[in-house]
């Protein structure tokens, strides 16, 4: 098990312990694009501080996509939580994540949590080896984080706004006299809430609450009676 973290990385390299692990990711939207570009320089960046290099997560995917698409980056996670390393290196943020503020904080966030470091081998300032500097840059992301979801709502409340000026009729279809109707004529078949719905199209849960109102009561299991051939005695 890896060692060393608490205090940072760079406490545990002067005791010799420090363990990384690569995470190279290229898109398959990238053509021509070899992960071997980012290994070399990353390998490189290992022996040159002299920390031994344990792992290296080699993903072909798009950095769009969560954890749960994205099958090494899932594996480099369950690595973190059972302390395989210390420090997890990439070559830059982008290519650790594109998801998004949010959950790029998340995932570095999570690292954290598992005493394990981050560093972009090219944006020297991403780095959360140092407790102090973890701090600092995880709650300045996460305010960042902050101010897109922020600026997202916003947009999502204007273009809801602009369809409403068009006239555009938003959310769930309000349940119509002639939904009532219809569902009333079922319930007087005495077939269930649930064969209602299939048979009305009508949701479930539809069913349920308006029958409620209707003054229907939802059809009780009747007990099945024992097979007279299966008694003993």
């Amino acid at each position: 098990m890896a060692k060393g973290v608490a205090n940072g990385v760079a406490g545990g390299a002067a005791n010799g312990i420090c363990t990384v692990a690569i995470y190279a990711r290229v898109s398959t939207d990238d053509k021509g694009q070899n992960p071997e570009n980012q290994l070399l320089q990353l390998r490189a960046w290992c022996k040159r501080m002299g920390y031994p290099l344990v792992r290296e997560y080699v993903e072909h995917e798009n950095g769009g996509k969560s954890a749960e698409c994205r099958k090494q980056l899932a594996v480099m996670f369950t690595g973190a939580a059972r302390r395989e390393f210390d420090l997890l290196l990439v070559w830059s943020l982008d290519r650790f994540s594109r998801e998004g503020m949010a959950a790029t904080v998340a995932h570095l966030q999570r690292l954290a949590s598992h005493g394990v470091a981050f560093r972009s081998f090219t944006e020297e300032h991403l780095s959360t080896e140092n407790e102090l500097v973890r701090n600092i840059l995880l709650a300045t992301l996460s305010s960042l984080a902050k101010l897109e979801r922020e600026k997202i709502s916003q947009r999502t409340k204007a273009g809801l706004e602009r369809a409403r000026a068009k006239g555009k009729v938003l959310g769930r279809p309000k349940f119509s006299d002639g939904d009532r109707d219809t569902l009333r004529e079922a319930l007087n078949t005495g077939d269930s809430w649930h064969k209602v719905s299939k048979m009305t199209k009508i949701p479930y849960s539809t069913v349920k609450k308006h029958a409620r109102v209707l003054g229907y009561e939802p059809k009780r299991r009747e007990p099945q009676r024992r097979n007279q051939n299966n008694r003993h005695g």
